[in-house]
């Protein structure tokens, strides 16, 4: 689904050599280029503060426990997402609520969002999910009247950009009150182990999240909170700085396949090709289709065959998991989530596709839903 190696080979001199200069310099953590790396990403996103972390599950516990929640409040966020980011509200002992998506963005859908609100409701994390930004202006806007947390999860969408109705224009994960966001290998922006960060503009909430991912420390040995250990190595900042320099090119190299994908696929009623929100821009973490009348698991074993990568993200509801179903979640509530799960299909989407490789997918998925 990406070519890390391809990837790799084209920023190999710049990555070998900031990996040597740690090894060299043995700062192995929180050295220079963590504190480096901390300051270019603020600058890049335009954020007061960023705390970087050992991966993205963990910035989204960090971000809930600096708040200040306690066990028993509720927080809402997306039915069809991956199982992170509602594992870490349940670890935390706070009641994950559920709600459906829009059926064209796949982002949260707000009009449920704001159904679903009770007076225990506390936070909303909304996910921005496959590249681009949920409907952050809705969100705000009812969160704030309810006085409620808002919390991005932008492991997948890293580098996006929403515009408001007045014309402001803000990063993914920079809106709300806290952001998050992973490094995972295949992440747009990815360093070659884990890694994660959380982003704010609160003075107050970056003083709280930088001690929690230091064992809870203020001054060395003195415990204000309770913490855990996170940190982002240094070998894998160093790493992050060199594709950070790229993170805009990527983006572009895989806008250009998702171009490549929708004229391909615009004929074809059997296939819907992804939706861009109009405020958002997307980076297009996963190129992910809707096919109509056709087993979406059966085309995976078909381009498996062919020697293409295809996933389902994903397939089953969170709702109907084992670890995460309650008797207050009714399966016709999430009629949506319940259909993306019976059709979406995932295509390779990364920055050293060539033509040649998407001509070769688009037609043997097009052989296998035209037959």
């Amino acid at each position: 689904m990406v070519d890390l190696k391809g990837q790799y080979q084209k920023i190999k001199s710049e990555i070998d050599a900031a990996v040597i200069g740690v090894m060299e310099s043995t700062a192995y953590i929180n050295g220079p280029e963590v504190q480096s790396f901390q300051k270019e990403l603020e600058n890049y996103l335009g954020v007061k503060h960023v705390i970087p972390c050992a991966n993205g599950t963990d910035a989204l516990q960090i971000a809930l426990m600096a708040l200040g929640l306690k066990p028993g409040d509720e927080v809402i966020t997306s039915d069809f997402t991956f199982a992170a980011t509602v594992e870490v509200i349940g670890l935390l002992q706070l009641t994950p609520v559920l709600v459906d998506v829009d059926p064209h963005t796949f982002n949260m859908d707000v009009e449920k969002f704001k159904k679903a609100i009770t007076p225990k409701t506390k936070a909303v994390v909304p996910v921005h999910l496959f590249g681009q930004c949920a409907n952050m202006e809705e969100i705000l806007k009812i969160a704030a009247e309810h006085k409620i947390y808002v919390v991005e999860d932008t492991a997948q969408a890293i580098g996006a950009k929403y515009t408001f109705s007045n014309g402001v224009t803000k990063q993914a994960g920079t809106m709300g009150e806290i952001g998050t966001t992973s490094f995972f290998p295949s992440k747009n922006l990815g360093c070659y182990g884990d890694g994660g960060a959380i982003f704010t503009n609160d003075d107050n909430l970056a003083a709280v999240c930088r001690s929690i991912v230091n064992h809870g420390m203020g001054e060395r040995y003195y415990y204000e909170r309770l913490g855990v250990n996170s940190r982002l190595d240094s070998i894998q900042a160093a790493i992050l700085r060199i594709k950070l320099r790229h993170l805009d090119s990527y983006a572009a190299a895989r806008n250009k396949a998702a171009s490549f994908y929708d004229n391909a696929f615009a004929s074809c009623e059997k296939i819907k090709t992804p939706v861009r929100e109009k405020k958002s821009t997307h980076v297009f973490h996963q190129y992910t289709l809707v096919g109509c009348g056709f087993n979406h698991f059966e085309l995976q074993k078909h381009l498996v065959t062919k020697g293409i990568p295809c996933m389902i993200y994903y397939p089953v509801p969170l709702h109907t998991q084992a670890a995460y179903k309650t008797p207050q979640m009714k399966h016709e509530d999430f009629e949506v989530t319940n259909a993306l799960c019976e059709s979406v299909f995932s295509l390779p989407m990364h920055t050293e596709l060539t033509e040649e490789q998407l001509k070769y997918i688009t037609e043997s998925v097009l052989e296998f839903v035209n037959k």
